[in-house]
């Protein structure tokens, strides 16, 4: 009788460890997670219309990058971002942004941290973060200006980087590109 009672609480908290265990990542360079991106938000850039056999115009918004994320596994907490609202004519370009940790406390505000540059000399630093500030499992989105000084980050840029500081590494780095 004692055997199944060790056994009936052995399997529960073996399952519990096993879930919270957490194993170092190989290589901890930041990685392109594929998602799916619908139709309506890929602006083809390099090919011809079907019916005028003319180059398109290039697009003036980097739309084409909402819904792509990418990951960042360094140190003990992962970072994924995925592009949100990304759009010249939005006061504000957004990032979802998700972090999973199972030793340092997310108690910090990711806009203080962030900065977003053009591949065209303009950079933004983040002025919102609205997820929760504490825990190990934590997301939300962080907001930038869409605009420096007047001018649109995105009017000609075709590259967008976006920095964290200090999330368990100096610095980490996404960037996308057309």
């Amino acid at each position: 009788m004692n055997n199944l009672k060790i056994f009936a609480i052995a399997i529960p908290v073996s399952l519990l460890l096993a879930a919270c265990g957490s194993t170092p990542p190989a290589d901890p360079t930041v990685q392109v997670v594929p998602t799916e991106t619908s139709a309506a938000a890929v602006l083809p850039t390099d090919t011809p219309d079907a019916d005028s056999g003319a180059m398109p115009e290039p697009a003036t918004d980097l739309a084409w990058l909402i819904g792509k994320s990418q990951e960042d596994a360094q140190g003990s907490v992962t970072v994924i971002v995925t592009a949100q609202n990304i759009n010249s004519s939005a006061d504000a370009i957004e990032f979802s942004v998700a972090m999973d940790t199972h030793s340092v406390d997310l108690s910090m505000d990711l806009a203080l941290l962030a900065t977003l540059t053009a591949d065209t000399g303009l950079t933004v630093n983040g002025v919102t973060w609205d997820g929760p500030l504490g825990g190990h499992h934590v997301a939300g989105t962080l907001s930038f200006p869409a605009s420096v000084n007047g001018k649109s980050l995105l009017d000609g840029a075709n590259k967008l980087t976006l920095t964290i500081r200090d999330v368990d590494a100096p610095e980490r780095i996404f960037s996308w590109q057309r």
